[in-house]
């Protein structure tokens, strides 16, 4: 039968269109690109006028901005087992740095692999045993001091390639943004006119650090790049899930190693082509252990069948829902870390909604330490400033260290939590509220508190396999 000459424009334009949307048959691989040591609002799309980031800008033009992630503890080690296993870091038992999962504790390639799925990692490792993160791993190294190449993302190329049509997931882990801050040019940031956010003291040192310190996020940055480009080269975009992450914050003070949102809020960009509607933000409040779940749910399985913290958001990415969950929690374990807390370690418990923060220093009568009290120059030149007559420099030089037991932020009026409201009685039931959170959450974790954290080291051994049943 010919088509009438009305209908066959019509037609053979439906066709067309069609034939040029993205294929989205079969599994999506998935691509998972995470930064290191790299606050959120140091990015271009999340606020920042002064860093250069223009892939990852792009990425939030072409897909999905989250306002408010976060991450489960402001450490490598904790953030990345709880990303990897979608458990906490308590529950899992790698609440400590560099430290070690129950030997029950599964993660992403145990779960994606009965799904189809070829897993890889690249980069950065800092998860152990290595029995319980049984990814392929293709290269890289923990740690950049600067010199030679520190990550041939020409690997990617090759798995993409040796893969062929099998869906797979990659999680490509740079070393950037972590100190010592040797990669990238700095010269192209002009220490002078750079924007100091309210938490940073303003010191030559500490906007030199800055030029650096932005030299390696635009560094990362064109490794998001490099690795895009490869998906196109191998005609995979249009069938990847990608997600950005930009991990806990910085090292500067304020951020890293404590329970702020500098330290525990991520940068979480996704692109996925005929599934992400392009340009879109959400409010919708995730952590990364629900990472795992989404990637199990995209890919055909059901995470509820497994025993998770976090649950999937696979319908705000298809733009269902703008809401996810009601609270997000946080704990920092300092015991053992370098240059670190002694005797009984400093230990941090939080939970936040969209408009207050809680925060409770669990050995509050003791002084914080680590490798920024010990030797980070631009903390120390807060100090100097602060002996010259400047209170506040000299405050926020004393806050890193010694802090009250309750800690209480409200987000909407000090983004950068730098007045505490918990003793005004006006805010006494919003505290109750938030710390009655915090208690049930680590009942359900078998955090005992003080007690867990005086027992962190014994989490960095070999000896200690088997999970609390205690009450905390």
């Amino acid at each position: 039968m010919k088509l009438s000459r009305l209908r066959a424009p019509f037609l053979y334009c439906l066709l067309g269109l069609v034939a040029s949307l993205p294929a989205q048959s079969g599994k999506p691989n998935i691509l998972l690109f995470l930064s290191d040591d790299l606050t959120y609002h140091d990015i271009g799309c999340y606020g920042n006028e002064d860093v250069r980031t223009p892939t990852i800008d792009q990425m939030a033009e072409d897909g999905l901005r989250f306002e408010y992630c976060f991450n489960s503890a402001p450490m490598c080690a904790p953030t990345r087992m709880s990303l990897y296993t979608g458990i906490h870091p308590v529950r899992n038992g790698a609440h400590p740095n560099h430290s070690r999962v129950y030997d029950h504790i599964q993660s992403v390639p145990h779960y994606l692999e009965p799904l189809g799925y070829r897993v890889g990692l690249m980069g950065k490792r800092h998860e152990a045993p290595k029995e319980n993160f049984p990814f392929e791993f293709l290269g890289g190294q923990h740690g950049d001091r600067g010199g030679g190449i520190d990550l041939d993302m020409t690997l990617l190329d090759t798995f993409i390639r040796e893969t062929g049509d099998q869906p797979w997931c990659m999680v490509v882990a740079s070393n950037q943004a972590h100190t010592p801050w040797t990669r990238g040019d700095p010269t192209v940031y002009d220490a002078e006119s750079l924007t100091l956010l309210p938490y940073l003291i303003d010191t030559p040192i500490t906007r030199e650090n800055l030029t650096r310190y932005y030299a390696e996020i635009t560094y990362m940055d064109n490794q998001v790049k490099q690795c895009l480009e490869y998906l196109d080269t191998h005609g995979k975009s249009d069938n990847t899930l990608v997600i950005y992450l930009s991990e806990q914050g910085s090292n500067f003070p304020h951020c890293k190693w404590t329970c702020y949102d500098t330290g525990l809020r991520s940068a979480a960009v996704v692109r996925w082509p005929g599934m992400v509607k392009p340009g879109r933000e959400t409010e919708a409040m995730i952590q990364y252990i629900d990472v795992l779940p989404t990637f199990i749910e995209a890919a055909g399985g059901n995470p509820l069948d497994f025993d998770f913290d976090g649950k999937s958001f696979l319908r705000v990415l298809k733009g269902e829902t703008d809401s996810h969950h009601e609270y997000s929690f946080g704990v920092q374990t300092s015991k053992g870390i370098y240059s670190g807390p002694e005797p009984d370690g400093y230990g941090i418990r939080t939970v936040r909604d969209k408009r207050y923060r809680f925060v409770w220093n669990l050995n509050w009568d003791q002084k914080f330490s680590n490798t920024v009290t010990a030797r980070m120059e631009a903390y120390h030149s807060w100090k100097a400033k602060g002996e010259q007559g400047d209170a506040f420099a000299m405050e926020r030089f004393e806050h890193y260290q010694s802090r009250p037991e309750y800690e209480l932020y409200d987000l909407q009026a000090d983004p950068y939590e730098l007045e505490n409201l918990a003793d005004k009685p006006e805010y006494q039931k919003i505290q109750e509220r938030l710390k009655a959170q915090v208690v049930v959450w680590m009942k359900q974790q078998s955090d005992q508190g003080k007690l867990t954290e005086f027992d962190a080291l014994s989490r960095k051994g070999v000896h200690d396999t088997k999970p609390s049943t205690s009450s905390p």
